[in-house]
């Protein structure tokens, strides 16, 4: 048994003064009375005292072979091998930053398909990957390049099918138009209705959740309309689509760190103008959109669309400050990244720090429900019981 020992706990229940037991991968016993944290019985003490424990981060949106260079259809170019040494990087920079799951909205191939089994099995250090595989899209349509294309109910069906043979978790689509693909209209609506609707009711009879990349109003309210899970991005969200995503439970997931890459770094680092131009309107929209869905009480996961524009995935944790900026609290942020992300990807042990979850953990030197910044610099990051900071 290993003991974590003087610090406080830090989760969706709340910060109090606890010590926490981890054995065989999963938290044990916490708190500061129970016999089985007694020092005298631990194998390994650390002494983590004026430091808070949390759960490690999960970040419900991610693309594992990105690197955050500024024009992203340089990838076309890169083979599946460099594809697959550069995720293994952003799976191990992940980590040690504190994220210990992460949800891969779309890859070439079979790649993060490969990369959560290469995790859970080992062979690489990473956050638990949750795969979607490739993105099913339009012909032409947004992110075609490393999507499916699909036109149709029955071509999407067949797409849909597809990825679930080869394993995804999660099925997403693009439901509009978006930035970082060159002729694309930002929030256009892309698949049609019908075709949303068969994405869903294929994915639903395997019990597979569903995600769909909207920007604009109508797209994100064709997707919500459809049933799908959670929406990504959501830049043009009205009060009324808010209104109707609360209502049926639908999951946000802002990705504030996407849009702050293209817009702070400009033409001059490189990005194409055409990208710019569409990220600096999406911008001018979005804290709209997020007063929006806040007043609505619509459901936020969080995650940061890494790999995109200078959004890295060692700055995954800047994503809870960005979403404080929007008027989150760091409570509401913690929540988001925790246990609201946690049942948006279906994970039952992950997200709080209790007894019987797996111990993956994070030690911070400020408590993160009172300092959203805190997330930033790790001490310690514990994953299924093992240190790897």
């Amino acid at each position: 048994m290993h003991l974590l020992y003087g610090g406080h706990v830090a989760d969706a229940s709340g910060t109090r003064r606890a010590d926490v037991a981890i054995e065989d991968g999963r938290i044990s016993a916490i708190g500061t009375k129970d016999p089985a944290l007694d020092e005298e019985n631990a194998e390994t003490v650390t002494d983590v005292s004026g430091g808070y424990i949390a759960p490690g981060l999960i970040d419900s949106h991610v693309h594992l072979p990105m690197d955050g260079r500024p024009d992203v259809e340089e990838y076309l170019d890169d083979t599946a091998y460099m594809a697959s040494y550069r995720t293994a990087e952003n799976l191990q920079t992940a980590l040690s930053a504190g994220v210990t799951t992460a949800r891969d909205l779309g890859s070439r191939d079979t790649l993060a398909i490969d990369a959560a089994a290469a995790v859970a099995e080992g062979t690489v250090d990473g956050p638990t990957v949750v795969p979607a595989g490739e993105n099913v899209v339009m012909t032409g349509g947004h992110g075609y390049w490393f999507g499916r294309e699909a036109d149709g109910p029955a071509e999407v069906r067949k797409a849909v099918r597809e990825q679930l043979k080869a394993g995804a978790e999660v099925i997403k689509c693009m439901a509009t138009g978006g930035v970082l693909t060159s002729g694309a209209r930002t929030g256009a609506p892309e698949l049609t209705p019908d075709e949303l609707e068969a994405l869903v009711e294929t994915a639903s009879a395997k019990g597979v959740p569903t995600a769909a990349h909207a920007h604009g109003d109508r797209g994100i309210e064709n997707a919500v309309q459809a049933g799908i899970t959670s929406i990504e991005h959501g830049t043009f969200m009205s009060r009324g689509t808010a209104e109707l995503m609360a209502d049926r439970g639908t999951y946000w997931v802002p990705t504030a760190s996407a849009l702050r890459g293209i817009v702070e770094h400009g033409v001059e680092s490189g990005i194409p103008g055409e990208a710019v131009e569409k990220a600096e309107k999406a911008a001018e929209a979005f804290g709209t959109a997020f007063e929006n869905a806040l007043s609505a009480g619509v459901r936020v996961a969080m995650g940061t669309d890494a790999g995109t524009p200078f959004n890295f995935f060692g700055d995954i944790p800047r994503e809870l400050s960005y979403m404080v900026e929007y008027g989150m609290s760091p409570e509401t942020t913690l929540e988001a990244a925790t246990v609201n992300a946690a049942e948006l990807l279906g994970l039952e042990d992950v997200g709080r720090v209790e007894s019987g979850y797996r111990a993956n953990l994070v030690v911070l030197e400020a408590d993160p429900n009172a300092d959203a910044t805190a997330w930033q610099s790790p001490t310690e990051v514990y994953k299924s019981g093992s240190k790897v900071r």
